[in-house]
């Protein structure tokens, strides 16, 4: 997997992640991140400003690094974390800049982990790991295969299941003690009727304009840090 820019790049080599290789153009002279590159001791590849643009359609700021493929973790992984408290599920996000900017703000807010499905949802991805700015490093993402009865198996490890839609409780009202998971539905759908009878509760944010919805990542956003609120 490519990926792109400085940002992430800082990241990268600030964590254990597995790097394959690194490339970089000609004149790029960033003394941070070339002093990174040489902990880590890794010799960068260099190419002309016209080899890296057709290596990458998005603006890679004159470094791109290859990585190994994400290695997703498995429900049994949150079985076992006994520390585990917070969970973010993703019912069929596609749209990999959301993604990325809810990655970002759950590995900011300390969320332990985040569930996606294994079909037709977006992937750990390029744009993906960009948009979360190299936080997707830190966050521990599992892949199940059917989120109903991964809902009923949370609901047995003691979890509330707090879904998120239009025509539910005031987000403001509701109780976020205890074990939590949350469930974020996708852009365009929100929760699938499925998923959202297996909630414990629906929570809705008010809306006082004129636009019926939130994007799912601000949405994500306001009522992730509400959790934390919450909780703290």
């Amino acid at each position: 997997m490519f990926v792109y820019g400085k940002n992430v790049a800082r990241e990268i080599l600030n964590s254990d992640y597995k790097i394959n290789k690194i490339y970089l153009m000609n004149n790029f002279n960033n003394e941070e991140l070339l002093k990174l590159i040489k902990k880590r001791k890794i010799d960068p590849i260099f190419k002309t400003m016209s080899e890296m643009d057709k290596m990458s359609k998005e603006l890679h700021q004159g470094i791109i690094i290859d990585l190994e493929e994400y290695r997703y973790y498995e429900f049994e992984d949150i079985k076992n974390d006994l520390e585990s408290s917070f969970i973010v599920i993703l019912d069929h996000i596609e749209d990999p800049r959301n993604f990325g900017a809810i990655i970002r703000t759950c590995e900011c807010a300390g969320v332990d982990y985040i569930i996606i499905p294994n079909k037709r949802t977006v992937e750990v991805t390029s744009s993906a790991m960009k948009t979360s700015s190299g936080a997707l490093t830190n966050v521990k993402i599992a892949k199940v295969s059917n989120l109903r009865n991964t809902i009923e198996k949370l609901k047995d490890l003691n979890y509330w299941i707090i879904g998120t839609d239009a025509d539910g409780e005031d987000y403001q009202k509701v109780n976020y003690e205890g074990k939590i998971a949350l469930v974020i539905g996708s852009e365009g759908n929100g929760l699938k009727q499925i998923v959202r009878s297996s909630c414990d509760i629906i929570a809705s944010i008010p809306l006082k304009g004129k636009v019926n919805s939130l994007n799912a990542s601000v949405a994500a956003g306001i009522m992730i840090y509400k959790v934390v609120e919450t909780r703290e």
